[in-house]
């Protein structure tokens, strides 16, 4: 049943549910009537349309406003009651409005942020690792966002259905110690989302949601990377091209530092990843990690951040219209919501003690940026950025997140000032040139921390500090020189009316023959010419990457993003004729071995990949020349599925 006989549907019955009401004589509150209605109804989870005028009843019945005072925690904390509702609208206002929830209507800092579950990814064995063997599933389940929003369907991670959680498990490694996943689809026999087919996209003969596997981050052969060729639907009834097994060996070797998995297959990297299949990596190193006398424990924390929107029935909103519905129906170059969602509630709130913590900050939207701060001027300690810890370590008052991206912070909440912080965002979306800047009641904030107003008596002493000093491999210099240069353009292709089609890198398509060719063991020079204006996450499969110089480049009649795309050369196009617009300092955060690289709009981004382990300078310990090779690609998911995305093949 398609949404809008759905929504019909919904309009008639809920009519019917009035009239009842109505004839009951008895408003909705006070009497039984509702729960007449609501069993006549069979409202269950698992019902279409029950599912959409169930909503709309309970949240009459329930009201949005409420005259309780909220949920209170553990701690003394009373969370704020339930929003206003909204004055009634004409006719024609509610004609006018989307069916979806803009967000106005929900009460921020009502959940508790939670922490998802945490797998070990070995054995002790005498005291010692040991390598072990996970089998983790892909699950439909139903997940609450909100206090007072209904249950919607998700896609999520766990080693059961029950115990599966919107993000999935922390999988935490030691390095050096290798881990087999057997990564299980349960997944149903159709996406709970719209996806394109006019991209290219995994499209079984039979039936079911393609899925694959990949460790963002992650130092592997290619047959374990998740390549977009190696989907498999449920119970491996079917399976892509590059398909070749049903367990994945990590050999985890890399330098210790935070990577998270997420779905990969072809072309549905957007949806999937919308619908709930991400969840975050760790790779521990005690002998580094120990000295450093970092937070641990309960003052270690995951935030993942992403946003979202939803349908009325609380369905995670998906934009079911192209750009250009002509070219391509249902694709959109950028997915945005209004709510913000942290571990997979909508605006938490966290009670800290005023101590120091640990917080692992990951981007998992598809689009959006981040520009975090605390409203009460506390400063973020940098430690770390993706796959590595810094050389030093830098204070900052604000971060800049791209998608895909990781900051390793410390926040000392001893010195707050006072009881209450919010995280705030202020990064205009698309973040680029012409960004629409932020809400301030919606996507302009992300969560609250609640500050024990003096230390506990049961408070254990806080023996953390904030170290002086990381690693000092951290360093591009303490890696082999470039041994290749190369430039990688990122393009737009714009219909005649000016909508955006497709983008592509250098031109070309995923599917056109490989062009850049690395070999393994080595570090290569990129400079990353952005012709869109739009900034781009670079992520390099296998290879880390460590931006060290951004020059913007100086072209204001396009002359040479014209020649280019005819083109396709920077000899021919005389690129050094227009790279001499000012020098756009790389931040110190980011000053270390990344998994994604920001490429600001209008710009040349000078990248060191190195195609080795960056902790001692050595080549993998595997072959990484193997079938079916890698990928590079825009980490703006909606770019990567058309088809900001190219192969990458290792020779020896």
């Amino acid at each position: 049943m398609g949404p809008r006989i759905q929504r019909l549907a919904g309009v008639l019955l809920l009519a019917a549910v009035v009239a009842v009401a109505a004839a009951a004589g008895d408003e909705p509150r006070k009497g039984n009537q509702w729960d007449t209605v609501m069993s006549m109804l069979n409202c269950q989870s698992d019902s279409l349309i029950p599912s959409y005028i169930c909503s709309v009843i309970g949240r009459s019945r329930r009201g949005w406003a409420s005259d309780d005072d909220g949920p209170s925690d553990d701690d003394g904390y009373t969370a704020p009651a339930a929003a206003e509702e909204e004055e009634e609208t004409s006719p024609e206002e509610e004609r006018r409005r989307p069916v979806i929830t803009t967000s106005l209507n929900l009460t921020k800092y009502v959940d508790k942020l939670p922490q998802m579950p945490k797998i070990r990814g070995y054995r002790l064995r005498h005291g010692y690792p040991v390598p072990t063997k996970l089998t983790i599933g892909m699950y439909q389940k139903t997940w609450q966002f909100h206090r007072d929003m209904p249950p919607t369907p998700v896609f999520v991670y766990g080693q059961s259905a029950a115990t599966a959680t919107f993000p999935g498990p922390t999988i935490v490694a030691r390095q050096g110690v290798w881990l087999d996943i057997k990564w299980e689809n349960h997944l149903p026999d159709a996406h709970i989302l719209p996806w394109d087919p006019t991209v290219p996209t995994a499209i079984p003969k039979y039936g079911g949601v393609p899925a694959v596997v990949h460790l963002h981050g992650g130092a592997h052969p290619a047959e374990y990377d998740g390549s977009a060729f190696a989907w498999f639907t449920r119970d491996f009834r079917e399976n892509g091209s590059a398909w070749t097994r049903t367990t994945y060996r990590y050999p985890n070797v890399q330098a210790p530092g935070n990577l998270w998995y997420h779905d990969h297959a072809l072309g549905l990297t957007r949806a999937s990843l919308l619908a709930g299949l991400l969840a975050a990596y760790i790779i521990e190193k005690p002998e580094i990690e120990a000295p450093m006398r970092l937070p641990r424990g309960k003052h270690d924390l995951h935030l993942v951040i992403a946003d979202r929107e939803f349908n009325v029935d609380g369905s995670i909103f998906m934009d079911t219209k192209g750009a250009v519905p002509s070219v391509h129906p249902q694709w959109q170059p950028e997915y945005f919501g209004m709510t913000i969602t942290v571990n997979g509630k909508a605006w938490p709130y966290l009670r800290v003690h005023r101590r120091r913590y640990r917080l692992r900050i990951l981007n998992a939207s598809n689009a959006r940026y981040f520009n975090i701060t605390l409203s009460n001027g506390l400063p973020f300690h940098v430690i770390g950025s993706d796959s590595s810890y810094l050389n030093k370590i830098v204070t900052v008052p604000n971060l800049v997140l791209s998608t895909a991206e990781i900051f390793d912070v410390i926040v000392d909440f001893s010195q707050s000032p006072t009881t209450e912080i919010e995280l705030l965002n202020s990064a205009p979306y698309p973040f680029g040139l012409a960004g629409t800047p932020t809400n301030p009641n919606l996507d302009g904030k992300v969560m609250k921390f609640i500050v024990s107003p003096k230390k506990h008596l049961d408070d254990m002493p806080d023996n953390s500090k904030v170290p002086e000093r990381g690693v000092p491999y951290a360093s591009v210099a303490a890696v082999s020189p470039t041994i290749e240069t190369r430039y990688i353009v990122l393009y737009e292709n714009m219909t005649a009316d000016n909508q955006t089609m497709n983008l592509y890198i250098n031109g070309l398509r995923l599917e056109d023959p490989v062009t850049e060719t690395p070999r393994s063991g080595t570090t290569e020079l990129w400079h990353v010419i952005n012709l869109t204006n739009d900034n781009h996450p670079l992520h390099v499969h296998l290879g880390t990457l460590q931006a060290v110089r951004m020059q913007l480049l100086v072209d204001p009649q396009n002359t040479f993003k014209n020649c280019m795309i005819k083109f396709n050369s920077t000899t021919a196009c005389k690129l050094n004729q227009y790279a001499n617009g000012p020098i756009l300092p790389v931040p110190e955060e980011e000053k270390t071995w990344k998994n994604v690289v920001k490429v600001p709009p209008g710009s040349i981004t000078s990248v060191v990949v190195a195609f080795l382990l960056v902790e001692t300078n050595q080549p993998y310990p595997f072959d990484a020349t193997t079938e079916p090779g890698f990928v590079y690609h825009c980490h703006i998911l909606d770019h990567e599925d058309n088809a900001m995305i190219r192969p990458l093949k290792l020779h020896k």
